[in-house]
């Protein structure tokens, strides 16, 4: 059976503020609260496989400490001007 949109969102959400580390909770359920429903199929797609990664190197990407892999680039960038408004 296929996940709604709606459904699939709510999930994401749950996942954004279900991390394992409190800083990074903090900053994908902002991201998370402020774009998702204004986000395109291809979009949460990506987020989605984002939700994938581990906290540690999460982090690093968000915070600068480490240079993201090319296909998730845009998308924290995104996520830490979100988390610095």
């Amino acid at each position: 059976m296929s996940e709604t949109a709606e459904a699939r969102i709510k999930r994401l959400k749950m996942r954004s503020m279900r991390r394992g580390i409190k800083e990074m909770d903090i900053i994908l359920s902002a991201y998370a609260d402020a774009h998702l429903e204004q986000m395109n199929e291809a979009e949460i797609s990506l987020y989605d496989d984002l939700l994938n990664e581990n906290d540690q190197d999460l982090y690093a990407w968000v915070t600068g400490q480490i240079a993201p892999p090319e296909h998730f680039r845009a998308l924290l960038s995104d996520i830490a001007l979100t988390f610095q408004k």
